[in-house]
């Protein structure tokens, strides 16, 4: 029987290894360009992929600009009338919740001079690891590559070496 320790030690492990699945990403709109007028953010958007639980952040000068998450008919016309939401620190994290596109706008008159983006926000990536097909030159018979989600297999070889020391193993 296990200790209440050891148990323990098992259970934050287990919690660790599926937390650690899936890492969000933190996606800065126009990267070092920021939030501002004149960069295609249609182009930036599509350069990237969106997972629930990812982060848009927003960074700009607050005492120009702002952020509205608008409707598609708020952000086809430029308009924030019925906005769902809005930021104006300069450095705004928002949370991508929901598997839904968003879109974005800022709020001051600049939509019009190109400062809108909308993103496309997918479900979360199976976390179970897919193969990858292994080369036919290989005649070693060796199972081929797995390809792990990403922030697994840091967190998965922490998670397995503190429980070997725990659990009096060692260093595996």
């Amino acid at each position: 029987m296990l200790s209440s320790t050891t148990n323990l030690l098992l259970r934050v492990c287990s919690v660790l290894l599926v937390l650690g699945t899936v890492a969000a990403t933190d996606h800065i709109v126009g990267a070092n360009k920021g939030w501002n007028p004149g960069i295609n953010y249609t182009l930036w958007a599509n350069n990237h992929t969106f997972y629930v639980g990812d982060l848009i952040s927003f960074r700009y000068q607050k005492t120009q600009y702002n952020v509205f998450e608008v409707n598609q008919t708020g952000y086809d016309n430029c308009t924030t009338e019925g906005a769902l939401g809005n930021w104006s620190s300069g450095k705004d994290f928002i949370l991508l919740n929901k598997t839904q596109r968003y879109y974005f706008i800022c709020g001051n008159g600049q939509c019009f001079n190109g400062m809108k983006v909308s993103v496309l926000v997918h479900p979360l990536p199976s976390p179970t690891a897919s193969p990858v097909a292994h080369s036919a030159s290989n005649s070693t018979g060796a199972a081929g590559l797995v390809v792990l989600p990403r922030g697994v297999t840091g967190l998965r070889a922490l998670a397995v070496a503190l429980a070997s020391i725990w659990l009096g193993y060692g260093w595996i």
